[in-house]
């Protein structure tokens, strides 16, 4: 059986998915988990400067300017970012 993940829509495993504690009807793939991982990290610092922060943004913009121009898609260069990117915090 196969259920939706609430962020992106994809179709996934039951075995696949995080749910939420409270909200155990939401569900969120692994990929997505990380992502609002990322985006909480991302608020807490702004509220908390710290070296640490700063290394994470600068890592959180590398991340966008990839996106943006697609090389993430590259055939030879595609799958080593996104290893990359499955690794940094």
């Amino acid at each position: 059986m196969t259920e939706a993940c609430w962020c992106c829509g994809q179709q996934y495993a039951e075995r696949e998915l995080v749910r939420l504690g409270s909200h155990p009807e939401v569900a969120v793939c692994g990929r997505c988990a990380r992502f609002l991982v990322r985006r909480s990290r991302a608020q807490r610092d702004e509220y908390a400067p710290s070296a640490g922060a700063r290394a994470r943004a600068v890592l959180d913009r590398s991340r966008d300017v990839v996106i943006e121009h697609g090389w993430h898609r590259l055939p030879v260069v595609g799958p080593v970012l996104r290893w990359m990117g499955d690794r940094l915090p």
